[in-house]
């Protein structure tokens, strides 16, 4: 079978219906939290609270303070990647356009050029990762800014502010290197389609780059004309969220997909002080999802119907509890709401919750490592306590992998 250098072929698709919005009382962001507000995505007092017990050479999170401070070091040098050092060259012809592959999908074995590629779900195709497409520079780019950003939060060393900011600059805003704020090119699938809005997904990390920002404002750390650069740029984004033509079909998914639009739009409206508009998102397209994706008793049917049944019901709940954070600061109750059938993002959780304790044995068909999707299970039980502040879900910390896991810093959970 022949590989191929540029496998795209143009896109017949149609757009998913959207259900019609819950009606919504204007909103005066003028009367919110905008104001306020330090971080979109972090409980400022619990942060602000751990900050100062380092300070006071406190031992309750010094152990997850030096795996910070160490996973920054690493990051203080080496070459910074961004969309232009990828090998291959989206279907626009401009190397700033965003490029992926569909994961999931190989190539037909049955055809001499393999085109047009076939889906496996669950089953990751090597060749959409690796130096041809953005997705594994993007999430070192993720990886790197954070841990950088945050070891400059805690130990005030402006060091790590600096490397954080180079980081954001190469991929954001540098003429020669920035990503244009679009994902036309997401998720690809050669013989089919140039891009699909299922690649939206893989740009969840923008929710924490909001507190990445967040964090490099602390002590001015952050110049104006970067940190305008930003905020331009996650407009435009957002903008391209709420208007393109393959985001739209994204936001029409009824499942794990659409949440995470969901939680990406939210979160840079807030970051961009859009309370008003935030909210409008949750009173209508994220209600409209609990009622949708969430039965009775709490499961998940879209995500159960997959071949990582268990990872996709984690990754669904885990953006519909970023949602209900959201709506915590806009007083909009997603925690307590109840769809017409009784299901709630509650009983999602107590659905899971044997699972979790080691009471019950997930027998559903779930691809790859069980126990580390478990693991994943537990974290989620104890952000979402910390989030929701629920005191009993912080009881999983001390069931968790590893006990140095940095997420103890920017959601304590006690």
């Amino acid at each position: 079978m022949k590989l191929f250098l540029n496998p795209f072929t143009t896109l017949a698709s149609c757009l998913l219906l959207v259900g019609n919005s819950i009606p919504t009382t204007p909103i005066d962001d003028t009367t919110g939290i905008a104001a306020s507000r330090t971080f979109t995505v972090l409980d400022d007092r619990k942060i602000a609270a751990v900050k100062a017990s380092l300070k006071k050479k406190e031992t309750t999170y010094a152990p997850y303070y030096q795996t910070v401070l160490k996973s920054a070091d690493k990051q203080l040098m080496g070459k910074l990647t961004s969309v232009v050092t990828k090998t291959q060259t989206p279907p626009s012809g401009d190397k700033h356009d965003y490029l992926s592959l569909a994961p999931y999908w190989w190539p037909d074995p049955a055809k001499p050029d393999g085109l047009p590629w076939i889906r496996k779900d669950g089953q990751v195709n090597p060749l959409t990762r690796g130096e041809n497409v953005d997705q594994p520079a993007k999430d070192a780019m993720f990886k790197r800014a954070e841990a950088l950003a945050m070891a400059y939060y805690f130990s005030d060393d402006r060091k790590y502010a600096q490397r954080a900011i180079e980081v954001l600059q190469t991929w954001f805003l540098n003429p020669e290197t920035k990503m244009n704020p679009n994902l036309n090119f997401g998720q690809g699938v050669p013989g089919v389609s140039t891009g699909r809005g299922f690649g939206i997904i893989e740009f969840t990390g923008v929710i924490d780059l909001t507190t990445t920002i967040e964090m490099l404002r602390e002590g001015n750390a952050l110049d104006q004309k970067t940190d305008a650069g930003l905020v331009a740029w996650l407009t435009e984004y957002v903008n391209w969220l709420q208007t393109g033509k393959l985001a739209l079909e994204e936001k029409a998914t009824m499942n794990n997909h659409g949440t995470w639009y969901d939680a990406q739009v939210v979160a840079i409206l807030l970051f961009l002080k859009r309370d008003a508009e935030a909210k409008a998102v949750l009173e209508s397209t994220t209600k409209k999802r609990i009622d949708h994706q969430l039965d009775a008793d709490g499961s998940q049917p879209e995500e159960l119907a997959r071949t990582k049944s268990l990872s996709y019901s984690i990754m669904n709940l885990n953006a519909f509890t970023h949602l209900a954070y959201f709506g915590k600061l806009l007083n909009v109750d997603l925690w307590n709401y109840k769809n017409p059938k009784g299901g709630s993002i509650q009983k999602a959780y107590e659905f899971l919750q044997p699972y979790a304790e080691g009471k019950a044995t997930w027998t559903r068909e779930q691809l790859g490592d069980l126990d580390s999707e478990l693991d994943k299970l537990r974290r989620l039980f104890v952000d979402a306590g910390s989030m929701m502040n629920k005191p009993d879900y912080c009881a999983f910390a001390s069931t968790v992998r590893n006990p140095t896991n940095v997420s103890r810093l920017t959601r304590p959970c006690e």
